[in-house]
């Protein structure tokens, strides 16, 4: 998959809850064929929350357990992105939240990639 970590002004991050699930993870998802990473960035980012990717750039590639698939894992190239447009919860998006990666509120269930692979990482850059 291909994931986008957005921060806003105050350096919050946006996460984005699926319908039908609990867990808070970063706004992408699967490459359609032939798509490179940026492609398929730019259309998940559009269709999910209806804002035009500008820039972006590689954080890393990760792995993890699959948050909504038991007994999958994820592999996940994640990019810092710049976005313009209004961000709305579209498509299978229910929930938007902004949220500190040095402190996510306590009791919000965070994805394994997020929080476990991607808030150290961008961490790391500070």
């Amino acid at each position: 998959i291909v994931t986008a970590v957005i921060r806003d002004e105050a350096g919050a991050m946006l996460v984005v809850r699926k319908r039908g699930t609990a867990i808070f993870m970063k706004p992408g998802g699967k490459r359609d064929a032939g798509e490179d990473d940026l492609t398929a960035l730019a259309r998940e980012l559009d269709e999910e929350l209806g804002c035009r990717l500008v820039e972006a750039s590689l954080l890393g590639r990760f792995s993890a357990p699959a948050a909504n698939e038991a007994g999958f894992t994820v592999q996940s190239a994640t990019y810092l992105a710049t976005v313009e447009g209004a961000i709305a919860a579209r498509a299978e998006i229910e929930e938007l939240a902004w949220i500190d990666p040095a402190a996510p509120p306590a009791g919000m269930a965070l994805a394994p990639l997020l929080k476990d692979e991607v808030i150290p990482a961008l961490l790391a850059l500070a």
